[in-house]
């Protein structure tokens, strides 16, 4: 059968994605490439529902390719929490429950079979109650130099705004040692970068006593040229670890990025979200981090518009940003989403989330404009981590800044001196200094 399998959200939902690709094929359908959707017989939508946007996008799809007469297939998120707006779009869309990634094959059988049979449609249902076939399984990368290692399924918190603890239901984190030979794996494989990736890394192991800076040490210790970019982290979990994780941090295959999700500094509108986390102890965090790593990269996430959020709460996350200064901030406006406790309470005028998401990106671009031109000059030890679409190669400083080398023998997992020459907006320019 040809296939067209589209995927929307995190990077754990990327990964999710690359397994099933690779499991198309090794059974012997046609995986067809971005853009020829309309040759396919089997469309799998491997969904998100953190965004209302993105829910009505995903509907769209999931009703349109039904109506031209594909099979569709809808895994993810959203099957979990939204079973019932799936099949309103479409009511012959087959289920593949989120901890089944393993099980697409069973599912793309049962739909060959009885196409073959000329069966009347009816729609599938293949649910597992425990994540399986997430680690040490082929994979088809978006980029053959990049490893996307989930680390854990679900989360032990509960932010009232929050959909997907109940698409993924609690923390289970997956054995160190599946961890540390999906890695091994996919090193041997030519990967140079590992992305580990969760609902919150930071998170890892709290169920079974075998916390992140252990993970992070024996991952470390993995012979190969390689880095690995640790993935987002609440500061509530992030507290009980925290002098461990620094020093965790400075092993030379991890990069100093510290994805650090805020989503307010006002008390109040954090007390309404449920974030177990007070800004005292952010401040601790990015203080003992930046202590240890002059180089810090800081990215972090902010929700503006949320419920009852005042002009004066909105004003402390603005003063937050310009104080702290990080280099990449994920806004988003506030999406009400079902099921999740901030459902019932009241929102603000549509217009003034949109207002704020307008104000907010406008300091951080001047922010990142000032640290972008501070750049310019710098002279350092660069990591090779893939080659780019124009056959430059894209390097990355210890705290993961973008710096793009051209004409250059380079290749991927090695070292290499540069000096940053220009700032575009999303990288950096280089020139390699004689060694």
């Amino acid at each position: 059968m040809k296939v067209y399998l589209e995927s929307f959200g995190c990077s754990a939902s990327q990964a999710s994605g690359e397994i099933m690709k690779a499991a198309v094929e090794r059974l012997g359908h046609e995986l067809l490439c971005s853009g020829e959707a309309e040759k396919a017989e089997v469309y799998i939508c491997n969904s998100c529902t953190v965004k209302y946007t993105t829910e009505q996008k995903i509907l769209y799809k999931i009703r349109s390719m039904g109506e031209k007469g594909l099979e569709v297939v809808v895994s993810g998120c959203m099957p979990e929490v939204q079973l019932d707006d799936i099949l309103h779009a479409n009511p012959e869309a087959h289920i593949l429950g989120v901890n089944a990634v393993s099980r697409l094959g069973d599912l793309l059988a049962s739909i060959e079979q009885r196409k073959k049979e000329g069966l009347l449609a009816g729609r599938l249902e293949i649910r597992t109650s425990e994540p399986l076939g997430f680690l040490n399984v082929p994979r088809e990368r978006s980029n053959p130099n990049i490893h996307i290692c989930q680390i854990s399924q679900g989360c032990n918190f509960a932010c009232s705004y929050c959909i997907v603890r109940h698409a993924r239901g609690k923390l289970q984190s997956f054995p160190p040692e599946a961890i540390v030979e999906d890695i091994r794996s996919a090193v041997a494989e030519g990967c140079r970068e590992i992305w580990l990736t969760s609902q919150d890394d930071s998170q890892y192991g709290m169920d079974t006593g075998f916390k992140l800076p252990e993970l992070l040490r024996l991952i470390s210790e993995i012979p190969g040229d390689f880095k690995v970019r640790v993935g987002m982290m609440n500061p509530f979990s992030v507290l009980p670890i925290l002098d461990d994780l620094v020093d965790a941090f400075d092993s030379d295959k991890i990069f100093k990025l510290l994805h650090l999700p805020i989503q307010s500094a006002s008390h109040s509108v954090l007390k309404r979200m449920n974030r177990l986390h007070k800004m005292d102890a952010v401040d601790t965090i990015i203080t003992k981090f930046r202590s240890r790593f002059d180089d810090l990269s800081l990215f972090t996430d902010i929700i503006v518009g949320f419920c009852d959020e005042t002009d004066e709460d909105f004003e402390e996350t603005v003063e937050w940003v310009k104080k702290y200064r990080p280099e990449k901030v994920n806004i988003s406006r506030y999406s009400p989403r079902p099921h999740t406790k901030a459902f019932t309470f009241r929102n603000l005028d549509s217009r003034i989330p949109v207002q704020r998401s307008h104000d907010l990106h406008k300091v951080c671009e001047q922010i990142k404009l000032g640290s972008k031109q501070q750049m310019i000059g710098w002279k350092g030890r660069v990591f090779v981590s893939k080659y780019t679409e124009l056959g430059d190669v894209l390097t990355r400083t210890d705290s993961y800044r973008p710096v793009v080398i051209s004409g250059s023998n380079l290749k991927p997992g090695e070292y290499a001196s540069v000096e940053i020459t220009a700032a575009k907006p999303g990288y950096f320019l280089g020139k390699l200094l004689e060694e």
